[in-house]
């Protein structure tokens, strides 16, 4: 397919990357009401869905990044336009990001595409829903583009899907967050996971897992290194950042694909912009902003008009289903 252009032209202060990538946490306000879900895992640990539905036919499954929830903001933001769209939406707290720990020494990780399989499956087990959706950001979009050219998609009801901010190669992702610019954000989410790791750590004091090689993380490599890899039986973090990118499985994806990525990105290579590969792709569309920052997209300040991503959301949506 060809490239879209997009029609993303903020004016100061969203030409700035950092304020346009922060502005959504600090600033906005959004309330939601969700009804929650239990779903029991093939290996006896659970996710929780938390739903915000509107009588429609068809269901948007949103995905948060690392260490989110369907509390972040930029969830709440999008279910709340959804809604007014007459989307109904199942946002999606993966394991042990929902408040409460999860079952396993395992939680999840940034190519864990059987949970979502085990999502779908609920969904469309216990719903009647001809059309579903999948919206991912940043790691929730690298798990549906993964999920989506892995295999052949089992479930005809999903109908298109959206990534947006995506880490499609993860490794050059990891190397992007340890420029001096991220230095905050990286150290905000090793601040969390290094946390959760410890717990685990000492929760099972006889498992592979050494709270103080943990505690000792610098950067991703350290952390997947001491965390990811073990828990999940990869060798290291190289070997889990090869097989999780999604980018490698995207010339397989075979329905009305959208990613949406920022030139100013901070978080992601060039290695994350699958140029070529859309290019010569019947199904995936790729979008890149010159700004946006990472997951922003902001547009004026006002917040009745503040919602460019999630109209171009909605726009996509209604193209295809």
């Amino acid at each position: 397919m060809p490239l879209i252009t997009s029609t993303y032209n903020p004016s100061f202060p969203f030409t700035n990357t950092h304020i346009n990538t922060i502005h959504k946490t600090l600033f906005f306000r959004g309330e939601i009401n969700y009804a929650r879900e239990r779903i029991t895992t093939p290996d006896d640990d659970f996710m929780d869905l938390d739903f915000s539905l509107t009588g429609s036919d068809t269901l948007v499954v949103a995905m948060h990044g690392l260490e989110g929830s369907s509390q972040s903001n930029y969830i709440i933001s999008v279910t709340n336009y959804l809604n007014q769209q007459n989307f109904d939406v199942a946002a999606v707290n993966f394991r042990g990001c929902s408040g409460e720990d999860n079952r396993k020494i395992y939680a999840y990780n940034s190519g864990k595409t059987d949970d979502l399989d085990t999502i779908l499956t609920y969904l469309t087990t216990n719903y009647d829903y001809q059309k579903i959706v999948l919206l991912g950001y940043s790691m929730g979009g690298n798990i549906t583009l993964k999920y989506l050219g892995e295999q052949a998609l089992r479930f005809p009801q999903v109908k298109c899907a959206i990534g947006v901010s995506v880490p499609c190669d993860l490794e050059g992702s990891s190397h992007a967050l340890q420029a001096p610019q991220n230095k905050l954000y990286i150290l905000r989410f090793l601040r969390s996971l290094i946390e959760k790791g410890v717990e685990k750590a000492e929760k099972y004091p006889d498992s592979i897992l050494d709270a103080d090689e943990i505690r000792r993380s610098k950067n991703f490599i350290d952390l997947d290194n001491s965390l990811t890899a073990p828990l999940f039986g990869f060798k290291d973090a190289f070997d889990y950042w090869q097989q999780s990118s999604s980018k490698q499985f995207l010339k397989d994806i075979s329905i009305p694909t959208l990613v949406l990525s920022a030139l100013d990105d901070t978080f992601l290579s060039e290695s994350c912009y699958p140029f070529e590969i859309a290019q010569n792709h019947n199904s995936l569309y790729l979008e890149t902003p010159k700004y946006g920052g990472h997951v922003g997209f902001n547009s004026p300040m006002w917040k009745s008009l503040n919602n460019w991503s999630e109209r171009r959301i909605a726009d996509f949506i209604k193209s295809w289903t």
